[in-house]
């Protein structure tokens, strides 16, 4: 079972310019960008209240980000749940019979450590499972 929605990913062309609407319009507290390279994209965190909002620009045209935008425009990406024990959580889905993308964790941002579930297990929405790492 998650605990809480950890964030919800934005993909966006300019997070330069997406920031404009997220700290500047919504007034939404800016945590910082990092670049993720095994995932080649560059992220950026604001808080509202226990969860946050996360754009994320691609580093490379073949970045998985880079290919959502070319088939769907900038929008919605994915919602991330944080779970306790992801290994446990992963091991317990697999065996549920559910479609995973990542069977194992990965590092995100944040040195969270994250695995992915397929978009046909879910309802068609790219689900995130994430166990917190260090915060910036």
């Amino acid at each position: 079972m998650p605990d809480k929605i950890s964030h919800i990913g934005i993909a966006v062309a300019s997070i330069e310019e997406a920031t404009l609407f997220y700290r500047d319009v919504l007034g939404m507290e800016y945590e910082g960008t990092e670049v993720v390279s095994e995932q080649k994209v560059k992220v950026a965190f604001f808080v509202i209240g226990e969860s946050r909002i996360e754009l994320l620009e691609p580093t490379a045209p073949d970045s998985p980000v880079a290919k959502f935008l070319e088939k769907n425009g900038p929008g919605v990406h994915h919602v991330a749940y944080e779970v306790a024990d992801l290994e446990q959580r992963l091991a317990q889905l697999k065996a549920e019979g559910v479609r995973l993308i990542d069977e194992s964790p990965r590092m995100g941002a944040h040195k969270t450590r994250i695995a992915f579930m397929h978009p046909k297990a879910s309802g068609g929405v790219l689900t995130e499972l994430c166990q917190p790492g260090e915060r910036m």
